[in-house]
């Protein structure tokens, strides 16, 4: 019998938080140690947690825990350091994306994992959603090039926007979101991005970066795809949710239900303040090109219901899941981290277009 893994959690909001449920929840992990800045002030954990050791400074947890696993749940600027050090000290690490500010530190973080023999897993949530993973193995059907739209743009508002406004102390939505989307435009193409370009806007005061990116990537077998991410109560509640591939063989969608409603229904139904409301699938449609000798469309559009979906504290679990089953397996993650990487340089490239007005090639 193998003996629990002891996760000490590093940055208990949202997501640290969700994970601690998932490592409380799972066989095989022990949650055994909580750690952030300010926990001495935090009234809103869990009573169950009473017993969990609680620290405000890193260094002090990593000695006093002797952690299996860290847990990075932290603001992105500490991520790579945070991530090292724990490697350093004989953990495997989960690690919120993005996975380092720059392409540099992300590969130091790999390289320590490498060398010394640890786990490194990075928090790509849709890679652990059944209704994307289907996404992206319909659009693997679509025939090359590709062209894929994307975007995750959010009216945040109230505590949201707080949250927001911390995390563009350090990088831009289009970074800090961004990952998600052309890690899946990667998984969909199985090729090489050779050229970014990026643009940008600063619509508000309150925050140093552009809080409004757009991003346009080019592969090797001429598959394009854009991404655009805008956060602030300045936002538009149309076109926030686009996720759309299109190939020769036709085109692959997903549609939020409530887009079929009677516009004030949807208003009332769908935010995009609400972050479920981006990661949920509701249907997903699928367009085939064949054509009759008339050129009507030989087949209808298949409508693929994702009822019953995991929510976000399930995802959690399946991402906590996975590095479970990495560390028992010993399994080779090369390819994971790679792809972290990979996801990383183009948004950072498009981040560079941005300031330079040049187009980047990779």
């Amino acid at each position: 019998m193998n003996k629990p893994l002891r996760v000490l959690v590093v940055g208990v909001g949202n997501m640290g938080a969700s994970h601690a449920r998932a490592y409380r929840n799972l066989d095989g992990f022990d949650l055994a140690g909580l750690c952030a800045r300010n926990i001495a002030a935090r009234t809103d954990l869990p009573a169950a947690w009473a017993d969990v050791p609680r620290f405000s400074d890193y260094e002090t947890a990593l000695a006093a825990v002797k952690p299996d696993v860290v847990s990075i749940n932290t603001f992105p600027d500490t991520h790579a350091d945070y991530a090292v050090r724990a490697i350093e000290a004989g953990a495997h690490v989960f690690v919120e994306k993005p996975l380092a500010e720059s392409v540099a530190a992300a590969q130091r973080v790999v390289d320590a994992a490498i060398a010394h023999n640890k786990k490194l897993v990075v928090g790509y949530i849709l890679r652990v959603h059944p209704s994307w993973t289907k996404f992206i193995e319909i659009a693997r059907t679509l025939g090359k090039p590709l062209v894929m739209r994307m975007n995750l743009n959010q009216q945040s508002i109230g505590q949201a926007w707080n949250w927001h406004r911390n995390l563009m102390a350090s990088m831009s939505p289009l970074v800090d979101c961004g990952v998600h989307y052309v890690d899946v435009m990667c998984q969909m193409t199985q090729s090489r991005p050779v050229r970014v370009h990026g643009i940008g806007a600063h619509l508000s005061n309150e925050v140093k970066v552009d809080n409004y990116g757009h991003l346009h990537v080019e592969f090797e077998d001429g598959s394009v795809g854009w991404y655009e991410a805008g956060w602030g109560p300045m936002m538009s509640e149309v076109a926030f949710f686009v996720k759309d591939v299109v190939g020769p063989n036709g085109a692959v969608s997903i549609v939020v239900a409530e887009q079929g409603a009677a516009a004030d229904e949807a208003a009332a139904k769908t935010t995009s303040s609400d972050m479920d409301t981006h990661v949920k699938t509701s249907v997903i449609r699928h367009h085939h090109a064949a054509l009759n000798a008339d050129n009507s469309l030989k087949f209808p559009d298949d409508i693929l219901r994702m009822d019953d979906e995991p929510g976000h504290d399930e995802l959690c679990e399946r991402e906590q899941a996975f590095l479970l089953k990495a560390i028992r397996e010993d399994a080779d993650l090369t390819e994971h981290m790679n792809d972290a990487v990979n996801s990383l340089r183009i948004v950072l490239a498009a981040d560079e277009s941005i300031r330079t007005k040049q187009v980047v090639t990779l």
